[in-house]
């Protein structure tokens, strides 16, 4: 939620065709490149099943070792790479938005290396959390990055007051406002991790900070992440992708593709990466403790298939939503200040495109997870791969037909290729994954998801005289509602857990 503020005040400062705006979405992408090979997904998937089986022992010694041992591990790598991002900025800027014009690249590099600093610290904070998850400790490493976001705003909103009761043009207000809004980016990483080292330095009563690949573990963690970085890479470089086939689209096209995934990353991290994350510890264990066999394999996919009828109840009707209501959100969230109603409607086309994959986003890293619990980390970085070049195939075809919601469009087909050759893979490991049940609880969120979206329609056409925020409440609450009764009336397990919770609380 601070996320979307902190893109509300961004959208009122710089709008989406701004040279700001698009310098900083490419520059914040390619040290999130970095960040991202080396953080959360690759180091939950290779480091957490290795540190859970070690903490699991009585003598919590060699597990404390190792955890030292990474993280040790982990800043040097981070450290030597952001160095070389630092020297590298002008050719890496060059590379990723060749579609540039000079203004948007030369602040697109000074970006990068303010930025560049952020990805080591951001591979700290990934550590930290998949300590605290494996202690099961959940709501701290989720909560920290409120902080990131909340130093983001702070530094627009003061460095915008300040400049703007100076007598500087418009375009040397919002280049400051830049910079501003990236030196609080780095120093919201700074805070993300300070109040996450105290937890994990009591848990392992100490941290001993020893870069070693002869400690126990270590291999094994470095031999499973070996593949999870490619696979990551695989995913980083479709993003990348992205940007530079919207740097072409003309101005506004990476801003926009900016916008449209930030909304899009709400419901896939509220409902998706949440239910992997409390998923892959659990996984892990089950995996571990049975050795093998029908009896894990069962409880495996139990446990899998669970965690999708959850995501799907949520996702389902947030992808939905995007594609039926994608002006009235974008209009609602965003259209202040120099957000005009074009920008609205270019956002909103390039978010219906990416709802169409939602879903799929969703719920890959879950059925990634199978195998990563499974000590697989191979099969998932071959189907990742296998999906970057469909989507990439499709981005460049539907580009050159639609501009930037071709992009996103081509980028949802390819995740959905990358989801279901993971769930098929998966399937013939332990079994099928979702059976009778799991498919009619799909059905009946897609039926109700539908249903809502044609209500919600109704209303916006009636609605249409109506400012942003008012008519896309009113939307959103019709969809909602819509949606609740009817997967209520329709007995879906998650709406009537989701019911029986509410009215708990009004038990005397």
């Amino acid at each position: 939620m601070l996320g979307y503020v902190r893109e509300r005040v961004f959208a009122h400062y710089f709008g989406n065709d701004s040279i700001p705006a698009d310098a900083f979405r490419a520059a914040l992408r390619i040290p999130n490149t970095i960040r991202n090979l080396l953080s959360e997904g690759t180091l939950a998937g290779s480091f957490i099943p290795v540190y859970a089986a070690l903490n699991e022992r009585p003598d919590k010694a060699a597990a404390r070792a190792l955890a030292g041992a990474i993280l040790g591990l982990l800043v040097l790598a981070s450290g030597v790479l952001a160095l070389l991002g630092l020297a590298l900025a002008p050719a890496i800027t060059t590379v990723i938005a060749q579609g540039f014009d000079e203004p948007r690249r030369q602040l697109t590099i000074t970006l990068v290396r303010i930025l560049f600093p952020m990805a080591g610290l951001m591979v700290i904070s990934a550590w930290c959390l998949g300590v605290l998850n494996t202690h099961r400790r959940f709501f701290l490493p989720y909560a920290a990055p409120a902080l990131w976001n909340i130093a983001g705003i702070v530094g627009m909103l003061s460095a915008g007051t300040w400049f703007a009761n100076r007598a500087l043009p418009l375009d040397a207000q919002l280049h400051r406002v830049a910079l501003a809004l990236a030196w609080g980016t780095v120093a919201g990483s700074l805070l993300q991790i300070a109040v996450q080292l105290p937890a994990c330095w009591k848990l392992l009563h100490g941290i001993d900070l020893r870069p070693s690949m002869r400690l126990e573990g270590v291999r094994n963690v470095l031999l499973a992440w070996v593949p999870l970085v490619l696979g990551a890479g695989v995913a980083q470089l479709s993003g990348l992708i992205d940007t530079l086939l919207g740097s072409f689209t003309g101005p506004g096209g990476v801003s926009a593709l900016g916008y449209a995934q930030l909304i899009q990353v709400l419901p896939i991290s509220l409902f998706g990466v949440s239910v992997t994350a409390v998923s892959l510890p659990e996984l892990s264990r089950e995996a571990s403790a049975g050795g093998g066999g029908p009896a894990p394999n069962e409880q495996l996919r139990a446990r899998i298939a669970v965690g999708f009828r959850r995501i799907v109840y949520f996702v389902v009707p947030s992808s939905i939503a995007c594609i039926a209501l994608s002006r009235e959100i974008v209009a609602a969230l965003y259209q202040t200040g120099r957000f005009t109603a074009d920008d609205t409607g270019l956002v909103g086309s390039v978010l219906a495109a990416y709802g169409v994959g939602m879903l799929g986003q969703a719920t890959v890293k879950l059925f990634a997870s199978g195998f990563y619990a499974m000590r697989d980390t191979r099969t998932p970085v071959k189907i990742a791969a296998l999906s970057l070049v469909v989507s990439t195939a499709l981005a460049w075809l539907l580009m050159r037909w639609l501009g930037a919601p071709g992009i996103a469009l081509g980028s949802s087909i390819g995740v959905f290729v990358n989801t279901t050759f993971n769930l098929r893979g998966l399937s013939r490991r332990i079994g099928s994954v979702l059976r009778g049940a799991d498919w009619r609880a799909f059905g009946i969120t897609l039926v109700a998801g539908v249903l809502a979206g044609a209500a919600a329609i109704g209303v916006a056409r009636l609605t249409g005289g109506v400012p942003p925020v008012p008519r896309g409440v009113a939307v959103l609450a019709i969809f909602g509602i819509v949606y609740a009764a009817l997967t209520l009336a329709l007995k879906h397990p998650d709406a009537v857990r989701t019911w029986q919770s509410l009215t708990a609380f009004r038990a005397p």
